[in-house]
């Protein structure tokens, strides 16, 4: 078995969001990005959840699916800074 490359990030990509059935694509659709960084980022924290399910990102020959994207996108490489994520918050009325 031969050893996995090292996913390059600054390749072009090209993003292809699943077709919501209930409306008419909901603005999103086909996109070609400058790198796969930003086609990472896009998908993980613009794509409303039914857009990323059945989603697609090709990079050269390799394909990723929605769990492909999100483990491109929690990798240590990912090269641009994450939105933080929520904060749950309790109140004293959450603690009695």
């Amino acid at each position: 078995m031969r050893p996995l490359r090292p996913f390059n990030f600054n390749t072009s990509a090209e993003l292809f969001p699943a077709a919501i059935r209930k409306k008419k694509r909901a603005g999103f659709t086909y996109r070609r990005f400058g790198t796969a960084a930003e086609a990472v980022q896009f998908a993980m924290e613009q794509l409303p959840t039914d857009s990323l399910n059945g989603a697609y990102l090709q990079v050269e020959e390799a394909r990723f699916d929605q769990n492909g994207i999100r483990s491109l996108y929690e990798s240590e490489a990912f090269p641009l800074p994450r939105r933080p994520k929520p904060v749950e918050t309790t109140t004293d009325a959450d603690a009695a």
